[in-house]
């Protein structure tokens, strides 16, 4: 698509951090951008204040009849180079972003079962945990540290280890300070009805049912609880997003998981993802279907959370189109919404206990229209040190994007 003309210099880093780099080596990578965003376009695709790196069709990644789904990142703590994991609904394939103007497709693990258009992974430690609403697909777990010694990519992977202890998923979950994954949306003829599974990985090769908790989650965030309720400081809090309402567990007791609370919203259409601030305070929802189906612009839901017991709507954000917006991720004080036919959107959170939202960037992947439709951005993933961030788009494929000047 692109004709591209890169200069790539290598600079002592004088003032920078080994982190702050792109290089593993601690020296700055200084380059310049396959598509500098001027004037409200890189390239072909509208844009605020974020450049295009780097971009890799569908084609490419698997050949025809390739469609994008999720996406996740990884750093390797050997070397700080980073890789990015691209969902299709073939596979998962792994690209080096570590030169984030010249990435590498490394290869590619193959779906178990069929081809599914629902695929997420999920990163914990050096290893990728893989599932699908492909039926039987169970989740594939696969060893990072195989991406240091490809010597002639794109290779053929193959998983280091297949848990077949549920079929389907839709979705799986990691609180990084935890040895445990948790698989949602499993079937709900199953002894959970398609809640959380609690599945035990200190052997990553030897996955331990714990058992789960009984009610339906599409998506959910769990973490170590260090936010301003001193009741639940230091627990394993599960928050699910449960089609109708989100819901408060708190799962420390895998034997014995408590429902703190659960809270609904007016013109629910679809709970479908939310995530916490860095802070634990507030709570910033999607409701996937509300756009569709209620005629609203892109509205973000936020819920105060000082209170795990007693949780309250706090106020609701509109975007400026009838975008529908899908994954949401907080890094520092900005909100990275993926929001399909609106692309990547960049919003300042700095200000929410005060109701305001401010958007400050954005990415547009499908520059087509921004309807309410299920085209676009499937998933943003910002949490590389190096600033680069990975975006997957369902029908263009993947790109990597920056802040620019940064």
């Amino acid at each position: 698509m692109f004709k591209k003309l890169l200069l790539v210099v290598f600079i002592a880093a004088i003032s920078c951090t080994k982190n702050d780099g792109f290089q593993p080596n601690g020296d700055v990578l200084s380059i310049i951008p396959l598509e500098k965003c001027e004037n409200g376009f890189a390239g072909e695709y509208p844009c605020n204040d974020y450049d295009l790196l780097d971009y890799i069709s569908l084609e490419e990644i698997g050949g025809i009849g390739t469609k994008g789904n999720d996406c996740w990142g990884w750093t390797d703590p050997l070397d700080n180079k980073e890789y990015a994991l691209m969902g299709t609904n073939k596979g998962i394939t792994f690209i080096d972003i570590t030169n984030p103007t010249e990435v590498v497709i490394l290869g590619t693990l193959a779906t178990r079962t069929v081809n599914s258009s629902w695929r997420d992974v999920k990163v914990h430690n050096t290893v990728a945990y893989v599932v699908s609403e492909a039926a039987d697909h169970g989740m594939q777990i696969f060893n990072l540290e195989k991406l240091r010694n490809v010597t002639n990519p794109p290779v053929v992977f193959e998983s280091d280890y297949d848990y077949t202890g549920f079929g389907s998923a839709h979705n799986i979950v990691i609180n990084k300070t935890k040895d445990y994954v948790y698989p949602v949306g499993t079937t709900r003829s199953g002894t959970y009805k398609g809640g959380p599974l609690f599945i035990n990985i200190e052997d990553p090769a030897n996955p331990i049912d714990e058992g789960g908790f009984i009610n339906y989650s599409h998506d959910a965030q769990v973490v170590t609880y260090n936010g301003p309720d001193t009741e639940h400081q230091g627990k394993e809090i599960l928050i699910g997003s449960n089609e109708v309402e989100v819901v408060i567990v708190d799962i420390t007791d895998k034997s014995n998981p408590i429902k703190l609370s659960a809270i609904s919203y007016s013109n629910v259409e679809y709970t479908h993802q939310g995530w916490f601030t860095e802070d634990f305070k507030y709570f910033i929802l999607g409701d996937e279907l509300d756009e569709l189906r209620k005629g609203l612009n892109t509205r973000t839901i936020v819920f105060d959370f000082t209170d795990l017991d007693n949780p309250v709507h706090h106020f609701d954000y509109s975007g400026s189109s009838a975008a529908v917006d899908h994954n949401g991720y907080v890094k520092g004080n900005t909100y990275y919404l993926a929001n399909y036919t609106a692309g990547v959107r960049m919003l300042d959170i700095s200000n929410i206990e005060n109701k305001t939202i401010t958007e400050v960037g954005y990415f547009d992947t499908y520059p087509d229209n921004d309807m309410a439709a299920f085209n676009g951005v499937w998933n943003v993933y910002p949490y590389f040190p190096s600033g680069n961030i990975i975006v997957s788009d369902i029908n263009s494929g993947f790109f990597v994007i920056r802040k620019s000047g940064s």
